[in-house]
Formats: C-alpha cells, sequence, structure tokens
C-alpha cells in the first residue's frame, strides 16, 4: 500500500509576504487571493510567521490599530512539516498544535508549500465545495 505523503496533496501556490507589511495590507491579501493564511518570510524566503483569518479576528476585537507591522502581531515559532513526511504524522502535527495551516519545507528548510486541514477534507472527502469550507 503506497503511503501518501505530504508533498502529494500540498498547495504549492502559497501566499506569502514579507514581514514589514501593515494589518491591513494582510487582511487585503486574505480577502483579495481567497485564502485563510499567509505565511510571512524573511529576506531569505524562510518561513518566519503565519497570519491567518483566526489571527484577523483576534486583531479586530482588540481593536488593534490595522496600520501596526504585521511582524508584531503574527504567529511565529510555526510548526513546520517536511515534504517527504507522511499525511499521518501531519495530522498529528494538525491535532496536536490546534492549527488549521501547515507550511511545508524541503530539506534545506525552504518553503515548498502548504497543507491546511481544508486541502485535506477536500482531498480525502470532496467537501470544499461545500458551503460550509
Amino acid at each position: 500500500m503506497k503511503v501518501l505523503m505530504v508533498k502529494h496533496i500540498m498547495i504549492e501556490d502559497v501566499v506569502t509576504a514579507k514581514v514589514n507589511i501593515t494589518i491591513i495590507d494582510a487582511f487585503k491579501t486574505l480577502q483579495e487571493k481567497h485564502v485563510g493564511s499567509i505565511i510571512l518570510i524573511d529576506d531569505a524566503e524562510k518561513c518566519v510567521g503565519i497570519f491567518t483569518e483566526r489571527d484577523a479576528i483576534r486583531m479586530v476585537a482588540n481593536e488593534v490599530p490595522l496600520d501596526t507591522i504585521i511582524d508584531q502581531v503574527m504567529t511565529k515559532n510555526v510548526s513546520t512539516i517536511g515534504e517527504d513526511a507522511s499525511l499521518d504524522e501531519a495530522k498529528r502535527l494538525i491535532i496536536s498544535h490546534g492549527i488549521r495551516h501547515l507550511p511545508v519545507v524541503n530539506s534545506k528548510g525552504e518553503l515548498v508549500g502548504l497543507l491546511s486541514v481544508r486541502k485535506l477534507l477536500d482531498e480525502f472527502f470532496g467537501l470544499t465545495t461545500s458551503k460550509y469550507c
């Protein structure tokens, strides 16, 4: 039986941004690109943070000024997974960390994709066409 690996179903066209954008820029990117997360990268193209829809809600609820630089509010110390990892390993990480978006890196630590709960649901159950996702 063939083991499905992260690289088989990851999203390869990842929405990224530099850490010097503002919260309002992040909001606009989420909306314009129709995505649930932005991977924040440094000048070396390494993943240094993530900003998600959950973060956006938190910013609004806490009345954080929208001109705040994203580096100050993004989730840091992001969990990542290797592209050759199994989907079982990805599932364990997603569940244990309570996350919906898991950046995928290659053996050099470079961002190569994104695994999301939505993508997993779509892959196995065809649910993203549902009005509930």
